[in-house]
């Protein structure tokens, strides 16, 4: 069980009524066999010698992850030849509620007590594992644990006090932005865990690709290895109905190995997890497909502060060989690169169709959205009103009056603008600079926003708005590439990493494009640049993807 609010220092003694209000209303129970699951993931099970490791519960609420803990922990003491009381320093639990404190403390008592244990000894040790106080902000909470699990509080950080905001800050450096507060207790959590020491939470996946998840990103990619990730989006996993899109993560103090990445229906459950689990444990296969659960192992987990994919099992298998295979889209070596066309700041007033109101060689030529749809480029007229020259500097408005003289009719407008009151004598700017070389230049043109991944070509006309998404280079001839990012398989990495909009549209923005992995174009047979040509000419995206499978190596696009 976790509580959605943590709020108080660990030497209160009580908490406002406001706050208990929201820690109790936040309350959410983890049912029993999904704490058992996490358990045996870690590797918390009675065969081991418990009493010689250290267990930490974060946010132990009523007891759900300390009944089946000390069970556990019980049973060991009985294999090994141990007495209970030697099992004093191998749990310690926190909670902020006085009340949550008080049940745990019974439940684990009578727990002790129903396993034949002194009943004086019991109520001692459940004292001594089970603290109330803050997680968060213990004094010195040291690298001492062997687990840490549970189901850990989630609310958005600004929802803190101020006070307690700050703290949390302070003392979670992976809190940034909008955080939510659980990302504070995989931080702590981690940072406790012994060398070889395991973290097991059922808990929102947003971290793995939101903003405010990319400093947790960048500290499990940097000192921790991902060693399984299941996805339990629509699984009945707690005891109230809960919008959480939960998944069991399971990290490890250690350098990086193979992962686990699975993903579920709402029809998994205890007979589901037993299967999962010993394929997890004992068998050699790299997937597995089940009525309730897909499951795949990868040779590593993904790094890094951007976005970790999403997407299938199989899917996310073939994206993590292809990115071990092959290297980014954008490359120095080839001399590609992704870019976005240039913003203005007042578009009614720098894109015009009209080819008289300034001189001639101050309008530029441009590319738009609507001049993709087709899939050919079908140019419909505009153009900019350019103020830069060839060299990347503001032209003299007295060389050009016809300029002058339209930019200052709209210089109301134009001095408004942020850009223009940060630099008054450069009024007349557009926000970006315009490359003299890019519109004279073969490129890929990309839509912003589009339902399936839409390159267009143009021969080296038009120069492109800041709607569209560019793709030069040196070294591709820019019809193979575009049958390469034609394919689904190009797509396919758009669609792991991009924000899905509404009725399914994607994102095609500089960052997902340049996830994509390519051959080197010298890699490509002649017969499958032939392919590409002519599945890119035709929009024929079902042979793009025929000849991107070839190229890549691969005998099927997984779903």
């Amino acid at each position: 069980m976790a509580s959605i609010l943590t709020t108080t220092n660990t030497d209160s003694a009580h908490l406002s009524d406001s706050l208990t209000e929201a820690v109790q209303h936040g309350e959410v129970f983890t049912h029993r066999w999904v704490v058992e699951a996490i358990l045996d993931l870690v590797g918390y099970t009675p065969d081991r010698d418990l009493t010689q490791m250290h267990i930490v519960e974060p946010a132990c609420g009523s007891g759900a992850f300390l009944g089946p803990i000390t069970e556990r922990l019980s049973a060991s003491c009985r294999l090994h030849d141990r007495s209970i009381g030697e099992a004093v320093d191998a749990v310690s639990a926190y909670d902020l509620l006085a009340p949550n404190v008080r049940d745990s403390r019974k439940l684990v008592a009578e727990r002790l007590h129903a396993d034949g244990w002194n009943q004086d000894d019991a109520r001692k040790l459940a004292r001594a594992w089970i603290n109330q106080g803050d997680y968060l902000l213990q004094k010195e909470p040291g690298r001492n644990a062997d687990f840490v699990v549970g189901n850990p509080p989630y609310i958005r950080l600004e929802d803190v006090p101020a006070e307690r905001m700050k703290a949390y800050r302070s003392a979670c450096t992976a809190m940034g932005g909008r955080a939510d507060v659980y990302i504070g207790f995989y931080e702590i959590g981690l940072k406790s865990l012994k060398p070889d020491g395991v973290l097991g939470f059922i808990c929102a996946d947003r971290w793995m690709r939101n903003q405010y998840g990319s400093k947790l990103r960048e500290l499990v990619s940097r000192s921790y290895s991902v060693d399984l990730v299941l996805s339990m989006h629509d699984v009945d996993a707690f005891q109230e109905q809960v919008s959480a899109y939960p998944a069991i993560s399971i990290i490890r103090n250690g350098p990086q190995g193979s992962a686990v990445v699975a993903d579920t229906t709402k029809h998994f459950g205890p007979g589901s997890i037993a299967e999962f689990k010993e394929w997890v444990n004992t068998a050699d296969e790299p997937h597995i497909s089940g009525d309730s659960f897909h499951a795949a192992r990868l040779p590593h987990w993904f790094d890094g502060t951007d976005s970790w994919p999403a997407g299938s099992p199989a899917r996310l298998a073939m994206l993590e060989d292809l990115s071990d295979r092959f290297g980014l889209l954008e490359d120095s070596s080839s001399g590609t690169r992704v870019g976005i066309g240039v913003a203005t700041g007042a578009d009614k007033v720098f894109l015009t169709q009209s080819t008289s109101i300034v001189e001639k060689e101050r309008l530029l030529p441009m590319a738009m959205v609507r001049d993709t749809t087709s899939g050919w480029l079908d140019w419909n007229g505009s153009h900019l009103v350019n103020p830069w020259d060839d060299a990347g500097n503001l032209v003299d408005l007295s060389e050009y009056p016809k300029l002058a003289g339209y930019l200052e009719e709209h210089g109301e407008a134009l001095r408004k603008r942020y850009v223009a009151v940060k630099q008054p004598h450069r009024w007349y700017k557009t926000i970006d600079k315009v490359d003299p070389h890019l519109a004279g230049r073969p490129k890929l043109l990309f839509p912003d926003m589009k339902l399936t991944i839409h390159p267009v070509l143009d021969p080296g006309r038009l120069y492109p708005h800041h709607n569209l998404y560019f793709i030069v280079s040196d070294s591709w001839d820019m019809r193979v590439l575009g049958g390469i990012l034609l394919s689904r398989v190009a797509e396919a990495f758009v669609e792991a990493y991009a924000v899905k909009m509404r009725g399914g549209t994607l994102r095609f923005q500089a960052q997902y494009l340049r996830r994509i992995r390519v051959p080197l174009p010298s890699e490509i047979s002649p017969e499958d640049q032939a392919a590409l040509t002519s599945a890119f000419d035709e929009r024929d995206v079902d042979a793009a993807t025929t000849a991107a499978l070839r190229v890549y190596g691969l005998a099927e696009l997984p779903d």
